[in-house]
């Protein structure tokens, strides 16, 4: 049987193997092309070496939206992580009905991130008419409506990550761990987060890269107004491509920048975490 499936192995891998190629190293081997041309279709693209990379960089807009985003990374990363770790450290005590609490918290999940932007819209607007305010009418009320909908979102699906994490944590050593006379908050501290570590770098990843990859729920619930103020990386890269004119090779490296942002700070996000993972 070994030998048989040495021997035949590239035959049932080639299948993947071409998909993996047709639809990713292709598209973007030809992205990073693009990002040097200026084109209208892959057909007429002109090179223009680093041209689009310079006005990437000096267009004003990208790099507020930079920052913008960045800022709602690290917020919606702490929130939605200390709130879905509080759920699941409650959730996984012995109280009843804890199975119909997680499928509730999980459930906002399972909406489309386009059909939550609307139905947040409808929610905050109604809530800031009170006031004669809206969400397009100042940046940071549309940045916290996109924290309380992103982490409403998320939080219940982090949830299901750490319970898995607390529930895969030997009962013994809590036990010893309370004999010694370690109170909640020292078992928390000195035995449950450090052997949560491996949960901890999984949640942080996907919070990390959401926060920063975030589209549709951006362009549902504020569509980056008041002018563009309130316009995340995702949605920055989409205007330029589709709604400037002459700017789709510009579009194309702002996309390729924003490649190199997200795996790289992924990269030093799961170093960091993971150095400080113990074996149980």
């Amino acid at each position: 049987m070994e030998k048989a499936i040495k021997r035949y192995f590239p035959i049932f891998l080639l299948p993947t193997m071409i998909a993996f190629f047709i639809g990713f190293l292709a598209p973007f081997a030809m992205g990073l092309w693009l990002s040097l041309c200026e084109f209208t279709t892959v057909t007429d693209a002109r090179f223009v070496g680093f041209e689009n990379y310079v006005l990437a960089f000096q267009d004003s807009i990208f790099r507020h939206a930079f920052w913008y985003t960045a800022l709602f990374a690290i917020v919606s990363l702490t929130v939605i992580n200390v709130i879905a770790f509080a759920i699941a450290l409650a959730l996984t005590q012995k109280l009843r009905g804890t199975n119909i609490f997680r499928t509730v918290f999980f459930m906002p999940n399972l909406i489309g991130g386009i059909v939550l932007g609307y139905i947040w819209q409808l929610i905050f607007n109604g809530i800031l008419a009170g006031y004669g305010k809206a969400l397009a009418l100042n940046q940071w009320y549309g940045f916290w409506g996109l924290v309380i909908l992103v982490s409403w979102q998320q939080i219940g699906y982090m949830m299901i990550i750490y319970i898995a994490g607390l529930q895969s944590i030997p009962g013994g050593v809590l036990e010893a761990a309370q004999i010694d006379g370690a109170n909640g908050w020292q078992r928390l501290k000195n035995v449950i987060i450090p052997m949560m570590m491996p949960s901890i770098t999984i949640c942080t990843f996907l919070s990390i890269t959401n926060g920063f990859k975030l589209f549709d729920q951006n362009l549902s619930l504020t569509a980056g107004e008041p002018s563009k103020l309130s316009e995340m990386l995702a949605l920055n890269i989409f205007n330029t491509f589709y709604g400037r004119v002459g700017w789709e090779g510009v579009g194309q490296a702002k996309a390729v920048i924003f490649f190199i942002l997200v795996v790289g700070i992924g990269l030093i996000q799961l170093r960091a975490t993971r150095s400080k993972e113990v074996q149980q």
